[in-house]
């Protein structure tokens, strides 16, 4: 797998955190999704999700976060139903999240800045 994310599981509260590094493309979201579906990663028993880009930034235009969103959309019997806590502390990559909110369907997502409020949510 790519150096610029690592999947952790937190079985205590069945919580799956993605955490990204340096700088992402939409590619590295979407093909790092479809290596975890396809080997299986993702615990049937999954509460949500914690995706922390605190360590990282996107390098892509805003507008392609529909691309994103699309690929949630194709992949709804992983995502459906489920709480998609996007964690950011940066301004300019706050953007990404807030619109991919408002393109949400068949999931939920929120963005965060910290780690304890997307927990929170996502366990709500």
């Amino acid at each position: 797998m790519s150096e610029n994310f690592k999947f952790e599981f937190d079985t205590e509260t069945s919580i799956l955190y993605k955490h990204y590094y340096g700088l992402i493309s939409v590619e590295d979201i979407t093909s790092s999704w479809e290596q975890a579906i396809n080997n299986k990663l993702i615990p049937h028993n999954v509460k949500g999700f914690i995706l922390d880009f605190r360590k990282s930034g996107f390098d892509f235009e805003v507008g392609r976060y529909i691309e994103i969103s699309n690929f949630y959309r194709k992949y709804i019997h992983v995502f459906g139903g489920l709480k998609i806590a996007l964690i950011t502390i940066d301004p300019k990559d706050l953007v990404i999240p807030v619109l991919f909110k408002a393109k949400q369907e068949g999931y939920e997502s929120r963005p965060f800045s910290t780690t304890e409020a997307a927990k929170e949510w996502v366990l709500s």
